[in-house]
């Protein structure tokens, strides 16, 4: 690692006077000499921001061997705080930028951050193990950040176990199984008390437009429509325009019409999404894997001997072709970008990266994941035990800092141990499956490229697909309605997207 000493002596040559780049204001704070410290804007999320010289400050500090100054913003009011700061004077070194929203992909365009696309490789801790993820974080291929990794295997379905076991079924490997055990939780009397009370998939009103991770999503990937957006014949297309998607959309609506979904599907509070299941109404949930381990959480209150035999989960299922399509998650939670206005020479980038590169290191990474240790947790194993009685503000301290965590190489902590053997058995199932099912991962072939037309409008024209998903569902209107409801989707924009997403992929 590159101490303090180190790093300002490799920039000793810059010039003191640097050269403002074009579409950046200077600003009176534009660095001009050696990196002395960085400055850092990020969001914190708890109630109080972390106070300046706290703990954890302090040993990121004695590890990467540089001084951070850091202006913590509420993240309600983050991207107003993000928009104020790149049109003052005061920009810091490294922003946070929490998505590609219209404005980060104007200013980015513009030339407001550095194109880092040729730079992250040249640093061990920096050059991502996740490419796909890297290239969905671009901007039409132009990498403006290092980018924040989020678990990106989490789909599954959730199964009641005591239920299987009590009609002596297997856990679903495949949509025909998804199919064939939601119908015996519904006809079978799965929990045995002699009452026509139970179904199978507990589906909510889902509140986002096509491609929001919603459980139709997922069963439509599993189908292999692909996610979001899809290549067909050389061309990447919207997943509802493909013929798997449509056929997926009928086994949602077999699903319901033969009663094996909850009656109130269409307006069911999303709050609420657990209940079913805990009370023994439902039995099975299509969503991620961390709400499996909430629900048995739960349970556990409710049945502290028995609620190990009560939670069960798949993982991505098969479709009808035999073949597993695994829905993924974007991967990322913004980025790391740096602003061309403070950060104005190529010099000073690579004095930045290296401290981000530092950031990302091993040993940093397990202080922005867990803390310190034998204060904040203790290790068992190779797991950390969480410190019950560590001051709160060090545990809220602890997840502020881990705004900055970026683990694109992977994971950078300790896992948490759980806090029972069911809870870690679970646990350990959820991962070993994260990672048999990424390699099966069907990315959004688009994901990489912003359409004018789709930021000004397309969020309103998914909304034509999805309402009528739901309502062709529900059996409201026709299969030749739905169909021209997509047509309307391609006729008042959507053509065009399509067009612009090709023209990018292209590099026109």
């Amino acid at each position: 690692m590159m101490n303090k000493k180190a790093r300002l002596g490799a920039v000793a040559g810059i010039a003191a006077t640097a050269v403002t780049l074009a579409g950046c204001g200077g600003g009176s704070d534009a660095a001009t000499g050696p990196l002395e410290s960085l400055t850092i804007q990020a969001p914190y999320l708890s109630t109080n921001s972390p106070q300046e010289g706290n703990d954890i400050e302090a040993a990121l500090e004695e590890q990467i061997g540089i001084d951070l100054d850091i202006t913590w913003v509420p993240n309600s009011s983050y991207e107003d705080r993000t928009n104020i700061t790149l049109a003052g004077d005061d920009i810091p070194d490294v922003m946070v930028i929490q998505g590609k929203t219209p404005g980060f992909v104007r200013n980015a365009e513009a030339g407001a951050f550095w194109d880092l696309t040729d730079e992250l490789g040249e640093y061990e801790n920096l050059a991502t193990t996740f490419p796909e993820t890297e290239a969905a974080a671009s901007v039409n291929g132009a990498v403006y950040g290092v980018f924040r990794a989020r678990d990106l295997m989490r789909a599954t379905a959730i199964v009641r176990k005591d239920w299987l076991e009590n009609l002596g079924l297997d856990a679903p490997e495949s949509v025909d199984d998804l199919y064939e055990v939601a119908k015996a939780f519904t006809e079978d009397d799965p929990d045995g008390n002699g009452e026509d009370d139970t179904y199978g998939l507990i589906i909510p009103k889902w509140p986002g437009a096509i491609g929001s991770n919603s459980p139709y999503d997922v069963i439509e990937t599993w189908f292999g429509a692909g996610n979001k957006w899809t290549e067909r014949d050389g061309q990447l297309v919207p997943n509802f325009t493909t013929p798997e998607w449509l056929e997926a959309v009928e086994y949602e609506k077999k699903l319901v019409d033969e009663g094996l979904v909850n009656a109130d599907f269409a307006t069911f509070d999303s709050a609420e999404w657990n209940e079913p299941f805990l009370n023994g109404e439902g039995g099975i949930i299509v969503d991620v894997h961390s709400r499996a381990g909430q629900i048995m959480g739960l349970l556990k209150e409710s049945d502290p001997d028995g609620f190990g035999d009560l939670v069960d989960i798949t993982g991505n299922l098969a479709g009808p072709d035999g073949e597993l399509h695994a829905h993924p998650t974007d991967g990322y939670s913004g980025f790391l970008a740096i602003p061309k206005a403070r950060v104005q020479t190529q010099e000073q980038l690579h004095e930045v990266l290296a401290v981000l590169n530092d950031l990302n290191s091993p040993e940093v990474g397990k202080l922005l994941n867990n803390g310190i240790e034998g204060v904040t947790y203790e290790l068992d194993g190779e797991l950390a035990v969480a410190i019950d009685d560590a001051p709160q503000q060090l545990k809220d301290d602890v997840g502020s800092y881990a705004q900055l965590g970026t683990n694109v190489t992977g994971f950078q902590g300790y896992r948490p141990k759980q806090a029972s053997e069911p809870e870690q058995e679970l646990y350990d199932k959820r991962l070993a499956i994260e990672e048999h099912d990424t390699e099966y991962a069907e990315y959004n072939a688009a994901a990489a490229y912003v359409s004018d037309t789709y930021v000004s409008k397309g969020a309103q024209l998914d909304i034509i697909v999805s309402d009528a998903r739901l309502k062709y569902i529900a059996g409201q209107i026709s299969r030749e309605d739905l169909e021209q409801e997509i047509e309307r989707w391609r006729a008042e924009g959507g053509d065009t997207i399509i067009q612009e997403i090709n023209d990018l992929a292209d590099g026109e």
